[in-house]
């Protein structure tokens, strides 16, 4: 097995970085009546990262044989920006619900989902399990829109 370092620094980098996240999110002192609190978002950010590093640091060290470019990854990034812009532009004037269920079947799609029906459940799910997520078990503030808010609607 012949892999050179640009094959392993990209998985080692992002599991170290992960690890250093770790050790570090665990500085942040606890809410006050003892829970982890603002602790929990920092860590479940560095586990990820950690297991991302890991799999790229497996797929690096596996046999060569498919050394194509993955087909999940968007072709053009600045389309992937531009989503980006488009959501955060969105969330100030539509809210957070609808902007998460208009931009989440795009982005899928930009990654290559095509299945109708996964789109169709993505614009449902996503803004419902973030929200929930984030919202109601972390306690952020959700940010709401200035022409219309689906919160407002639904009283959340």
């Amino acid at each position: 097995m012949t892999h050179t370092i640009k094959q392993f620094a990209p998985g080692a980098a992002t599991l170290l970085i992960g690890l250093a996240a770790a050790v570090a999110s665990f500085q942040i002192g606890l809410d006050y009546d003892g829970s982890w609190g603002p602790r929990i978002f920092p860590l479940m950010s560095a586990g990820v990262l950690i297991l991302l590093g890991a799999l790229m640091l497996r797929s690096a060290t596996s046999e060569p044989g498919n050394t194509s470019p993955q087909e999940s990854v968007p072709r053009d990034p600045f389309i992937l920006l531009g989503l980006v812009i488009l959501y955060l532009w969105l969330i100030g004037k539509v809210g957070y619900l609808i902007s998460t269920a208009m931009v989440t079947p795009a982005t899928l799609w930009l990654f290559g989902i095509r299945n109708p029906l996964a789109l169709a459940f993505s614009a449902l799910a996503a803004p419902a399990i973030f929200h929930l997520i984030f919202f109601e078990l972390l306690g952020v503030f959700p940010p709401y829109g200035a022409w219309f808010d689906l919160l407002d609607v639904i009283g959340g």
